[in-house]
């Protein structure tokens, strides 16, 4: 009985993680013409986080049927693959204080608001799951981070939009960053209470 709970779980989980996968890829491709038509690199930077997303839903998607262990590895290249994504961002937000941008503040104001309906749905999914892994725990922080920085979105796009300066965008791209490094090292602390725990 119990195996065929588990079981049934484990496909639950794979189609909510399949809907939240289709979800991210969707928004990401949004975020990156949304941020190459308005010159945005807060809309960039969390197109460049879906995308990261993306990769790893679908790392969990293969992590559900294996072991903890592989579980545990599946979550470490989450956590890493975040923190390479903060570091691009801050990069690209240097080159675009360095060289300057013209953001468009309305076009920002619009995708957030579409992308925070969007994780919201995927909070709400994910928040469904019963006794979540340490990979689906993972995508639920990532979901969580990208709401949050919609609403940094938001309040960019209002600022550049009456202030006609390009700073708001620049640091939103960089709260962004800082949010994303921080939702890594939590993953990566997870995996490891997991892998203390499995030790003891």
């Amino acid at each position: 009985m119990s195996e065929q709970t588990l079981d049934l779980s484990n496909e639950k989980e794979r189609r909510t993680l399949w809907t939240v996968l289709g979800l991210n890829i969707t928004i990401a491709v949004g975020f990156f013409v949304t941020g190459a038509i308005g010159d945005s690199n807060s809309l960039i930077a969390n197109g460049l986080d879906n995308t990261s997303d993306s990769m790893v839903y679908g790392i969990s998607l293969l992590a559900l049927s294996r072991s903890s262990k592989w579980k545990r590895g599946a979550a470490n290249v989450s956590g890493g693959l975040l923190l390479i994504f903060a570091v691009g961002i801050l990069i690209d937000a240097w080159r675009r204080y360095i060289g300057g941008s013209e953001p468009l503040g309305t076009l920002m104001i619009a995708m957030s608001l579409v992308a925070a309906v969007v994780n919201l749905a995927c909070i709400w999914l994910l928040g469904r799951l019963k006794e979540p892994d340490v990979n689906i725990r993972a995508a639920n922080t990532f979901s969580v981070n990208d709401f949050a920085s919609n609403g940094g979105i938001l309040i960019a796009g209002g600022l550049v939009w009456w202030l006609g300066g390009n700073w708001p965008d620049l640091v939103v791209g960089v709260l962004v960053a800082a949010i994303a490094a921080w939702g890594g090292i939590s993953i990566l602390q997870d995996a490891h209470g997991e892998h203390h725990k499995a030790i003891h």
